[in-house]
């Protein structure tokens, strides 16, 4: 049986690994080798790191600690923060990394996307969308760790994305990010009716009752999280986990 992918989507920041809540107030939680080590064990789907820091503070890719993630890793990998151009991409995925994540440039120049599709193919394009809901119940689209308005509406902007080339996209809603209170599944399932490209939902898991609901209610074709596999308890002491295969397999069956 074939089940949906369930992704730990890591945070970086200074080369440590993070965790933030609605895009803020990072707690550092470890090196990020030593978690990649960690997720080999469990035998996890695929791992995603974003570097929170690498835009907004106009830093180039860690390129140095990507070579040793994609060394380390036995899963495929993606990365997103700071890349800018060709060379970044090609740098990157000669790393070994398998996806190139495009989030604020791909706002900023979407013909991007048809560049970086051309060279490494649509597979390992990934365009990571963050969207915020307005005090009028909006969806809008942030870039820049979420301090830039957009005026764009996420489905407007997905379906560009799709349009360019992006083979895959990150939908992460930054007001459930790291509070662990369930997806926002209207969020999700609006962008995932209207393209066909496969939708990575973000934000807000808590258990995997909530992975399903995103895949099963929401359309997602697989769930990322982060808090969920790095915090236990109430005082989000710091653990790594994920899932066993057959907890999973008996949530999302779908053959």
């Amino acid at each position: 049986m074939l089940i949906p992918r369930v992704i730990p989507c890591l945070l970086l920041q200074n080369a440590g690994l993070v965790k933030t809540v609605k895009f803020k107030d990072p707690k550092y939680l470890g090196d990020p080798i030593n978690i990649v080590k960690i997720f080999n064990d469990k035998e996890v789907d695929e791992l995603v790191f974003l570097d929170i820091t690498a835009t907004v503070e106009g830093k180039h890719p860690p390129f140095e600690l990507l070579e040793q993630v994609a060394s380390e890793a036995f899963m495929p990998v993606g990365y997103g923060g700071g890349i800018r151009s060709l060379e970044d991409v090609k740098t990157i995925l000669g790393l070994g990394i398998e996806k190139v994540v495009i989030n604020s440039y791909a706002v900023e120049n979407p013909s991007f996307i048809s560049n970086v599709a051309n060279f490494a193919g649509s597979q390992s394009t990934v365009v990571s969308i963050d969207v915020k809901k307005g005090i009028f119940g909006a969806y809008e689209v942030r870039t820049h760790r979420g301090t830039k308005t957009t005026g764009m509406d996420p489905v407007e902007l997905a379906v560009r994305m799709e349009n360019e080339g992006a083979g895959e996209l990150i939908l992460c809603s930054i007001d459930r990010d790291g509070t662990m209170k369930g997806y926002d599944i209207d969020l999700i399932s609006r962008v995932a009716a209207a393209v066909n490209i496969p939708v990575v939902a973000c934000g807000g898991s808590r258990t995997v009752h909530d992975l399903g609901a995103v895949i099963k209610q929401g359309g997602a074709s697989a769930a990322g999280a982060g808090s969920m596999f790095v915090f236990q308890g109430p005082h989000r002491a710091v653990l790594i986990s994920y899932p066993h295969y057959d907890e999973l397999e008996q949530l999302l069956e779908i053959s």
